[in-house]
């Protein structure tokens, strides 16, 4: 007797594909296998995945446990191949990692036979499921676009700050918003007067100290502890302010799209726009792209400024280090790690830098992104 094991899926997209549920899928693969005398060893069930990728745990649970040194089944059966993937290229890589254990992969509604007839006509059935599922993505998009426009929320989680309210009815489909939920407005706007203002016994506080502040008076990011991305995503969001944009990135790729394609919905404010907008420049201004960490909280003042005046050299000039720390050298790195070539310390007080230079090689030199030469 063969043993089996079976791969259901729903995807997020369910009511819009009309696909059947996971116990109907279920039902039909255990009457397959009844008729055909195969043990159903096992059910992975994966609710609300989209299969044009692998980022499913029951798919990859399942790929692990066939292709164990174990084999402890002979065939992955499935309703149709478009629940176990919607993407030709990954379609046929996961089958061929099946079939180098010598577990098949079968489809209870399209019998491809077997052979080069079967792998063809599998072959044809996949690509015609990513298609199906390129067109259903850009229809289903075209709907929340047209939704979003019209001012209504389109079923993501709500952010911090906001839930999400039945707003109208129309046919058989709720039309919601998003409300305030004063709780947690509260929260995000003691986040914006922590990082502007602080909390009265000291001044404005980074991010970092916003986290350790809140977590430390049980301040909980619904039911759970801020880190640092929860606080730089509410300072960086221009729903507080008003206006919601949807659209901006690709779900599946995750890139941004163009500016002009992004569609604003009209929300309750928790900040008013002048308090967002300064507190956007504030974080300009500390970014790190822009203004490295170490350059600013580092213990050597000229990192990434100084540079060895050597004809063609151009090495960083490094701390160095005498007596056990008890004095400091800038050398240029180039030449520290060359015993060959010869390197001058220059001592790292500003006293000392003066009386390197003549009245004229001060003017020569004047930029502090230049030393003189070793």
């Amino acid at each position: 007797m063969q043993r089996a094991a079976a791969y259901v899926r729903v995807s997020t997209n369910r009511q819009a594909e009309h696909e059947t549920s996971l116990a109907d899928q279920v039902a039909a693969i255990t009457s397959y296998c009844e008729a055909r005398n195969i043990e159903l060893a096992e059910v992975f069930r994966e609710p609300g995945a989209s299969a044009t990728d692998d980022n499913r745990p029951q798919f990859q649970a399942m790929i692990e446990a066939a292709t164990s040194r174990e084999r402890p089944y002979d065939l992955i059966i499935v309703h149709s191949f478009s629940r176990f993937f919607r993407d030709q290229f990954e379609f046929e890589r996961y089958r061929r990692k099946l079939a180098k254990t010598k577990v098949n992969l079968v489809s209870i509604t399209q019998d491809v036979g077997e052979g080069a007839t079967g792998d063809l006509v599998r072959s044809i059935l996949s690509k015609f499921d990513e298609y199906q599922s390129a067109e259903t993505a850009k229809h289903v998009r075209r709907s929340m676009v047209a939704n979003a426009r019209d001012g209504f929320w389109n079923g993501a989680v709500a952010p911090l700050g906001y839930k999400v309210v039945i707003a109208e009815r129309r046919g058989d489909k709720d039309k919601k918003v998003l409300a305030l939920d004063e709780a947690e407005a509260s929260v995000v706007r003691k986040i914006f007067s922590l990082y502007l203002e602080g909390d009265g016994s000291s001044g404005p506080m980074g991010i970092k100290k916003i986290v350790s502040w809140l977590n430390g008076r049980n301040y909980t990011y619904r039911g759970k502890p801020f880190h640092v991305s929860n606080v730089d995503v509410v300072l960086r969001r221009t729903t507080y302010m008003g206006t919601h944009y949807f659209n901006q990135k690709d779900s599946r790729s995750g890139e941004r799209r163009p500016r002009e394609e992004w569609v604003p919905i009209a929300v309750p404010s928790i900040i008013d726009e002048e308090t967002f907008l300064t507190v956007q420049a504030r974080l300009g201004q500390r970014n790190p792209r822009r203004t490295p960490a170490r350059v600013v909280s580092g213990p050597t003042l000229l990192t990434g400024i100084a540079r060895c005046g050597c004809p063609d050299c151009g090495g960083a000039m490094t701390i160095r280090t005498g007596k056990s720390g008890r004095y400091r050298y800038y050398a240029c790195s180039r030449r520290a790690t060359r015993a060959r070539l010869p390197a001058r310390a220059v001592p790292s007080g500003w006293r000392s830098w003066m009386g390197l230079f003549s009245p004229r090689s001060r003017s020569e030199y004047w930029h502090p992104s230049v030393f003189p030469s070793c």
